[in-house]
């Protein structure tokens, strides 16, 4: 399967700051170095590991979040950030020389490694915020999209752009302009046809709707889709051996890791959900896995035991049936953990569109478009729906979930797995739900 990365691509502003980060870092400790003991550094695997702490410490903690103004507040939030950023990487590059015995003076670590990490965060902290400027001024001003199509298409690719809370102005049928969205290249004239091919010859963008909900929203509306599209394959199962034998080895391996190194958490979560109300711990329900097959998938119970006297319902946030313990699992997500059982067993995969319930899901696949595709690659722990859209509890909140589902469908690759499970750990380690995608 080719390997498509639209979603590399489109995250500019990470990919500088990733990398004006690396640079600071790599002149930095050069130039440190060099003065402080009069040579030059060699290769030095503790060194690769701090600059990975630092980046994926800056990641988590949101330094690379794209600021939409510039502002006191904003400033003073992104200072506390790097402060963070500094004190958690420093404590996770010790805690790793200890473990692996290599260890450091005390006279290397005030003379040579605090200074260093303190003239990082500070220059660190100031590029980043001229990075903010310097990109909202030059590469996010765009000209907007010139819309070829009906009335009714124009609103629609309107109110997803609202919806999505994009400032991207659209413009109908306008013979001016860089970037072009087409309903239906068989309903132009040939004139417009012309046209476009020529301002395509001279690097014009011009796409059809799923080209367009592919770069600017990052997902796919289901409405948005025309039979054509399935029937070419472009959601169809992922057949690349490579891609699919390199994500189940990694769903094995992380899943196996994960269960060794969460079973103190587990046991402690099972104490206290058993205290609380002194029902049981795990709570199984069936979920639609590959094919729509129906497995049991069991979790930490997070709400009341008779939460479901009334029968099967939707749950969000606020659900008066969640317990104390449960909202504390469900925000840090503690409560899906017995399911890497599932996934070592194959009936899930660490990353993939959530398992829904049976019962559920006969009345979406009445209501939403498409909504069987979803059920051609395994259910996942987390996904691209998970890590850009909060809880939902309706109709409409389980179309905009598919929508990410059928962009990670497209795009499945192990790179775009591994950028999902990052974002998770970010979600996690700020105890929250989705945030805008990065």
């Amino acid at each position: 399967m080719l390997i498509r990365l639209p979603w590399l691509f489109t995250r500019r502003r990470l990919l500088v700051a990733l990398l004006l980060d690396f640079s600071l870092f790599a002149l930095l400790f050069t130039g440190w170095f060099q003065l402080r003991f009069g040579s030059w550094p060699s290769f030095s695997l503790p060194l690769t590991w701090l600059l990975e702490f630092w980046l994926l410490c800056s990641y988590v903690l949101g330094r690379y979040y794209d600021q939409e103004e510039q502002t006191s507040a904003v400033a003073l939030k992104q200072l506390v950030r790097t402060l963070l950023t500094l004190l958690l990487s420093t404590a996770v590059y010790l805690a790793y020389l200890w473990i692996t015995a290599i260890g450091t003076s005390p006279t290397d670590a005030r003379g040579f490694l605090l200074p260093f990490l303190l003239a990082l965060a500070l220059s660190s902290g100031l590029a980043q915020f001229g990075l903010n400027t310097l990109l909202r001024q030059r590469f996010e001003a765009n000209d907007g999209w010139v819309v070829f199509g009906s009335a009714g298409f124009y609103q629609h690719l309107e109110s997803e752009l609202r919806w999505a809370r994009q400032t991207i102005r659209l413009e109908q049928a306008s013979p001016i302009g860089r970037r072009f969205v087409v309903e239906d290249f068989n309903a132009l004239s040939p004139d417009q046809q012309q046209q476009l091919l020529r301002l395509q010859a001279e690097g014009a963008a011009v796409l059809t709707a799923l080209g367009w909900s592919e770069q600017v929203l990052q997902r796919f509306p289901p409405d948005l889709l025309q039979t054509v599209d399935l029937l070419r394959g472009e959601f169809a199962a992922p057949h690349g051996s490579l891609q699919k034998r390199l994500k189940r080895l990694g769903d094995v391996l992380v899943s196996g890791v994960l269960l060794l190194l969460t079973a103190p958490l587990l046991l402690l979560a099972a104490v206290l959900i058993r205290l609380e109300d002194r029902g049981p711990v795990f709570y199984g329900q069936l979920r639609s896995g590959l094919d729509g097959a129906p497995f049991k998938v069991w979790k930490l119970r997070s709400m009341r035991v008779d939460a479901e006297a009334s029968g099967a319902q939707w749950s969000g946030r606020g659900d008066p049936r969640i317990t104390r313990i449960g909202q504390l699992l469900r925000v840090t997500r503690l409560d899906e953990l017995p399911q890497l059982w599932a996934v070592l067993q194959g009936q899930m995969s660490l990353i993939g569109p959530r398992p829904e319930r049976p019962e559920i899901e006969a009345e979406l696949e009445q209501q939403i478009p498409h909504y069987r595709l979803r059920h051609v690659i395994r259910p996942g722990l987390s996904g691209w729906a998970q890590v850009n859209y909060p809880y939902g509890a309706s109709v409409e909140d389980a179309a905009n979930k598919l929508s990410y589902d059928l962009y990670y469908l497209r795009n499945f690759s192990f790179w775009l797995d591994l950028l999902i499970l990052v974002k998770t750990m970010r979600l996690v380690f700020n105890a929250r739900g989705a945030v805008a995608k990065l």
